[in-house]
């Protein structure tokens, strides 16, 4: 039940928890599916139960940058942005793997914050993290080297799957970083030249763990 992947569901009224119950439908997305795309506002409140979802913007050249990802019992209010006066920015929401969530109708949930201080706080507090998050990759762009960002990158992603050889190409992480390919290209290949990684088609095998938290230092969450 969705109760299960809320923090502040114990906090509820018993009729608030019963509409959200109520409400909540369950929803699978395969990997790779588009969940939100460009101009999508009101798609609903996401709860992830399982799997992950990138949540990105998208320049006017077609270039893709990350903003953040949304894993298991994670809240994801930019679906439902139409409920948000303050969000004013158009957002897209990727399945990076198979993934659950729960969708909450964005009628429904804009009607309990106003009514719930507990639902209130808790958004508020959501999108405080996310701002933060959203800080955090603007004072990466603007003041990190981009080679320490993608070391972070591959022990971001080393530390989702637990393994050292990551089935990702290497347009997918300069989508991550809002690179090209071939720069992102160019950098992995350096990295093998100094025996940090290993390359392979669709395959990046992480050599030297330790080297790679040397060079990602300041870009790691």
């Amino acid at each position: 039940m969705i109760g299960d992947y809320l923090p502040f569901w114990e906090k509820l009224k018993k009729v608030e928890q019963e509409k959200l119950e109520g409400c909540a439908k369950k929803q699978t997305f395969k990997k790779g599916t588009l969940v939100v795309g460009e101009h999508e506002e009101c798609t609903g409140i996401l709860v992830v139960t399982k799997g992950q979802l990138r949540v990105f913007v998208l320049s006017e050249e077609g270039k893709e940058i990350t903003l953040f990802r949304l894993l298991e019992r994670d809240f994801c209010l930019f679906s439902a942005s139409c409920t948000m006066n303050s969000l004013t920015f158009d957002i897209m929401i990727e399945a990076m793997e198979e993934t659950e969530v729960y969708r909450i109708p964005p009628e429904v949930y804009k009607q309990l914050r106003e009514q719930s201080l507990v639902i209130s706080n808790y958004t508020g507090e959501v999108m405080a993290s996310r701002f933060s998050d959203v800080m955090w990759l603007l004072d990466q762009i603007l003041n990190k080297r981009l080679d320490g960002r993608l070391a972070a990158l591959l022990l971001e992603e080393q530390s989702f799957t637990g393994d050292s050889v990551l089935t990702v190409t290497h347009e997918q992480l300069g989508n991550h970083l809002g690179s090209s390919r071939e720069v992102i290209t160019r950098m992995l290949r350096h990295f093998q030249q100094e025996h940090l990684i290993q390359l392979s088609r669709g395959k990046i095998e992480l050599l030297d763990i330790e080297g790679l938290a040397v060079l990602a230092e300041g870009s790691m969450r």
